[in-house]
């Protein structure tokens, strides 16, 4: 999952999937039983620079669905459901997964949420959560709190959250010079609960397992980048 917050990022895969996404885009890329993909910012941003800003999650699959048929959908950054908190000073969008009886448009074949928010300074919300779900908290710009206890966190630093029926966000009072929001990625989902061995860009259950994917790439099981990307 490929989440940008500012900036431009083309992808291609052998599957077919592909596209550009923008800034409050993303791109959800399902590998399945294997595919090869590309993906990297246009030359034009490569050569005359600019703000590329995002993040990049891999959501593991549980062992029934690990060789499930490759998939790919954009998410355009108006299709994501947006919320606001009762008082207006947090701003919710919902990505993947439901919130109180909202959903947001990411298809996932492992349970999960996943928002972003932006609270003002000083603002405060309290999410309800599936009790059933994990969750964690990332910082991407500004400072705050998280929990009725009021840990503090900030740019780059995440927070794992216990067990509980609702999650809390609260930005300080007073935010840094470049950030004038608190912007926090907030998400968690069902634990699977399995073994999983990873190397590489191969996530499995198994050593077996991580072996075979080697030897299906080396041989050109996982297919061809189209020509040109």
């Amino acid at each position: 999952m490929t989440y940008l917050i500012d900036g431009t990022f083309v992808h291609q895969d052998s599957h077919g999937g592909g596209g550009v996404i923008n800034g409050g885009d993303t791109q959800w890329m399902t590998a399945g039983s294997g595919l090869l993909h590309i993906e990297a910012p246009p030359e034009e941003l490569v050569v005359n620079g600019g703000l590329f800003h995002g993040l990049q999650l891999w959501v593991n699959l549980p062992k029934s669905d690990k060789m499930m048929p490759p998939k790919y959908q954009d998410i355009g950054g108006g299709q994501v459901r947006l919320l606001t908190s009762a008082d207006g000073g947090a701003l919710i969008r919902l990505i993947a997964g439901d919130l109180d009886g909202h959903a947001g448009p990411g298809s996932t074949h492992t349970p999960i949420t996943m928002m972003h928010l932006s609270l003002n300074p000083g603002a405060e919300v309290t999410l309800p959560w599936r009790p059933e779900f994990n969750a964690l908290a990332y910082g991407l710009a500004g400072r705050g709190t998280a929990g009725p206890g009021g840990r503090p966190f900030r740019t780059g630093q995440t927070v794992v959250f216990g067990k509980g029926d609702s999650v809390t966000i609260k930005a300080d009072e007073t935010q840094e010079s470049r950030s004038p929001n608190f912007e926090v990625v907030l998400l968690g989902g069902q634990p699977i609960r399995e073994p999983m061995m990873q190397y590489g860009p191969f996530v499995m259950n198994t050593h077996a397992e991580l072996a075979q994917a080697f030897d299906d790439f080396q041989a050109g099981r996982l297919g061809r980048i189209p020509a040109g990307a």
